[in-house]
Order: C-alpha cells, then structure tokens, then sequence
C-alpha cells in the first residue's frame, strides 16, 4: 500500500473520529440540558445514538490498527486477526444498534409501515458487511496458513542448500 493511500486513508479516518466524537459529545449534552418535547422519544434516541458512536469508533480504531500493520508488512499474521474479530463484533453491534433505533421509532411509524421495514432491510444490509468482513477474514487466515508454511519450505531449502 503506498504512502498516499495510506495517508488519505488515515485522513479519512480522523475526520470520521472526531466527527463521532463531536456527535456523542452533542448527544451526551443533550441528554442533560434539553428537556424531553415530541412525540418521538427522544432520550432512548440519544443514547442509542452514543452506543452506534462508540461501535462505530471501536471499527475505526481497528482499521487504522490494520492499515499500520499493513504499511509495517506484518498484516499476514496472527495478531491482525484479534483486529478483525473485533471489528466484526463492531459491526455487528452497530448492527444491533440500528435494530434499537428501529424498535424505537417503529411505534410512530403505524401509518406508513414502510419506513420500518426499510429501516430493517438495512439493519440486514449492515449484517452483511459483517458476513464480508468474515468472509475477508477467512482469506486472511489461508493467506496467514500460506505464509508460515511458506517460511517452513523457505528454511528446508535453506537446509538443504
């Protein structure tokens, strides 16, 4: 990967962290000073909103540890995989998030049920970027096997020669 990439990379990476930064920021304000008002409720909303944050967070931190290890050369080994089981598990809980968010506004939704159906189909939808991201991992893991029995035919060789 080269120092472009990565640079652009992490560039987009800190923008995304401070931006979730400042809205949990705003949302834990919120929860403190702005009294409740409208139909929707709007306290499970704003921590919902932190909880999505931090998932989101959890999965930036990780890719940015990914991308450092990929610049460094060190990506096919065992130590990216506890990244990427992490990120999957952030995935996930973003997913599950999105599922609160639904349940929550599903109630205002009864004369156009459409909304929450479609709501659904994207909480699916974040689902399975989760099963991609595993699906990436498997291949990690047989590009990780590739490497260390690689190594091992490389120092038979060298044995041999």
């Amino acid at each position: 990967m080269g120092k472009l990439i990565v640079r652009g990379l992490r560039a987009v990476l800190v923008v995304l962290l401070a931006g979730t930064v400042f809205v949990q920021a705003s949302m834990v304000w919120a929860l403190f000073t702005d009294p409740e008002d409208g139909s929707l409720p709007l306290t499970p909303l704003r921590v919902i909103t932190i909880l999505g944050m931090v998932s989101a967070q959890v999965a930036l931190v990780c890719v940015w540890r990914l991308v450092a290890m990929v610049r460094r050369g060190t990506v096919f080994s065992h130590a990216a995989f506890r990244y990427v089981d992490v990120l999957i598990g952030a995935i996930v809980a973003a997913a599950l998030v999105w599922f609160a968010v639904t349940a929550v506004n599903a109630p205002g939704q009864r004369d156009d049920p459409g909304v929450t159906v479609i709501m659904c189909g994207i909480g699916v939808a974040i689902l399975g970027v989760a099963l991609i991201v595993l699906v990436l991992r498997m291949l990690l893991a047989q590009a990780v096997a590739r490497d260390v029995e690689a190594t091992q035919l490389r120092a038979e060789l060298d044995d041999v020669i």
